[in-house]
């Protein structure tokens, strides 16, 4: 579109509609609902864990949630709307709540004696099938959004796309790569733990 306009000589205009100019006149907020919905739920888990590094490790997986929606969207050629947005949003929270599941669980494993490790391990394993059920659920679901045709089928086949590649590659990303942070940041959390101020940390009985 730029390159087009460069074209035009002075005497002459463009305008969008459709798609396009709903997309350019809220693409600025966009940017400000995912911010939000990243604050919200950091802020929630923090008040639920108790901790501000819980959290984190929990939203590790949505970058690359994000990620591989986005990858998926333009390799269908498809592009970012208002109903592609609203997918990108709800992946969020999908894969926010599987890094609960493992995070919360690992956490009570520990407060019941067991070492940073096993507590990981025994986290992963037992979360292992409810994350795949619900992933399974939700990428099913999406599927006749794919199949769709119609009216505004082009919109909802975009839709299903994201969600399908999003929620397949966040959870990979959260059975692989989530209990592998969470056991190093934890590790460097019994490091620091005498030079930062406890209240970074929640209290937990130190492990090896």
């Amino acid at each position: 579109m730029q390159r087009l306009k460069n074209d035009l000589t002075s005497q002459m205009s463009y305008t969008t509609s459709g798609s396009t100019r709903q997309y350019l006149e809220e693409g600025s907020s966009v940017y400000f609902i995912f911010i939000a919905a990243l604050v919200f739920i950091y802020l929630s888990l923090s008040a639920q864990f108790e901790s501000f590094i819980d959290p984190l490790i929990i939203l590790i997986s949505v970058p690359f949630s994000i990620a591989g929606a986005l990858g998926t969207l333009f390799l269908i050629g498809g592009s970012l709307n208002i109903y592609t947005e609203i997918g990108l949003v709800t992946l969020i929270g999908l894969i926010s709540k599987h890094g609960i599941l493992i995070v919360e669980f690992a956490n009570q494993a520990r407060k019941s004696g067991k070492n940073l490790l096993d507590a990981v391990k025994q986290s992963a394993r037992v979360r292992f099938r409810p994350i795949l059920m619900t992933t399974a659920a939700m990428v099913l679901g999406a599927v006749p959004l794919v199949l769709a045709s119609g009216a505004g089928s082009e919109a909802r086949y975009q839709l299903g796309w994201v969600i399908i590649g999003g929620m397949s590659i966040g959870t990979m990303m959260t059975l692989f790569v989530l209990p592998i942070m969470y056991y190093f940041i934890n590790r460097l959390k019994v490091l620091l733990k005498g030079k930062i101020p406890t209240v970074f940390f929640k209290k937990n009985k130190p492990q090896h």
